[in-house]
């Protein structure tokens, strides 16, 4: 579950929570996983381009709070992110898309109980027509001293009214110490 709240124009609040039910090759595990509270301050903003920062907290869950640890391992996290996003505007009219979009974020996420991270996403979409945008995104970080990971993810989102939905597919495509993954996105969004 995720949860956004514009408090302000520049100020939002994010909630993030989720129930795992999971098995690998060494272990079973079902359970609360980790829950994260946040805010994100828009630092700058002008007609193609935002900035953001990001601070959150996490407390650690009973299924698994990083990809690479057993299940249980951790106890709470901190997180500082910032957030670098540019509308490609006219380039992406020029190609026929309306809403052509990149964004990249940093972060560092310091940890109680594993190591510290440091984390770098990257996304490039577009609007095509009103309700459809089409998605590609690369998440990859490093924990200090141990496992490194890149896992890249393609999707399309379809807008009914205040719905949302998006349907898609992630894998790790690289990566140490950490299990591979894949596997279908599936989301369901509502506006209020």
């Amino acid at each position: 579950m995720f949860a956004e709240y514009g408090v302000s124009g520049r100020l939002t609040l994010q909630l993030k929570a989720d129930w795992q039910d999971g098995e690998d090759a060494f272990v079973d595990y079902s359970g609360r996983g980790p829950i994260e509270i946040g805010a994100t301050w828009q630092v700058w903003r002008d007609d193609r381009n935002a900035v953001s920062l990001y601070g959150g907290y996490t407390q650690a869950g009973e299924g698994r709070n990083a990809g690479y640890a057993a299940p249980g391992v951790g106890d709470h996290d901190w997180e500082a992110r910032v957030s670098l996003g540019r509308s490609l505007g006219e380039m992406g009219e020029r190609w026929g898309i309306d809403g052509a979009f990149v964004e990249l974020q940093a972060a560092r996420r310091l940890r109680d109980g594993l190591p510290d991270e440091t984390r770098i996403d990257a996304t490039a979409g577009a609007r095509i027509g009103v309700d459809w945008m089409v998605l590609g995104q690369a998440f990859g970080g490093a924990a200090d001293g141990g496992a490194r990971w890149l896992s890249l993810e393609a999707s399309v989102v379809h807008n009914f009214g205040a719905w949302s939905m998006q349907a898609g597919w992630r894998q790790t495509v690289a990566g140490h110490e950490i299990p591979i993954s894949r596997g279908p996105v599936l989301a369901i969004w509502r506006r209020f």
